[in-house]
């Protein structure tokens, strides 16, 4: 097996990088949908609900999984990851946060279609910076692996 993920390292890391991008594309605009959505007169509309529901399930949700799915390949890739040094940890950090941060984003889009959103415009754009935060923490602890 470890032959197999040395051979398609190259693979495994492109599907990852690009799984990362989409699922990153997505927890910038989800919060942004929220901020849009809470600020617009009444609170309530269906075609927000609608763009932040296919959002979630058909984007971000496929593209957390595959993050996660290559990620794991090449953690289990010979030679790939020293867990003697800070990086891969500061990474799996960073990763499992932004795995919360976007079930949060979940619970809170369900908030919305109940009618139960209790946050504010400004709230949420408080939150979109988490991304912006745990990518910088994540992309220095691989490219520079302290």
């Amino acid at each position: 097996m470890t032959d197999l993920l040395a051979t398609a390292y190259p693979w495994i890391k492109a599907f990852h990088i690009m799984a990362v991008i989409s699922w990153m594309a997505g927890i910038f605009y989800l919060p942004r949908l929220f901020v849009y959505h809470v600020e617009q007169k009444g609170g309530n509309d269906p075609v927000f609900e609608m763009m932040e529901e296919k959002l979630l399930r058909v984007i971000m949700n496929p593209a957390m999984i595959a993050t996660w799915v290559f990620g794991l390949c090449l953690v289990f890739t010979p030679g790939v990851v020293d867990w003697g040094s800070a990086w891969p940890w500061v990474k799996a950090g960073g990763v499992l946060t932004m795995t919360w941060f976007h079930h949060w984003l979940g619970r809170k889009r369900k908030d919305f279609a109940a009618g139960e959103n209790t946050l504010t415009g400004r709230q949420y754009r408080i939150m979109n910076e988490v991304p912006t935060l745990l990518m910088v923490v994540i992309v220095l602890a691989v490219v520079v692996r302290f």
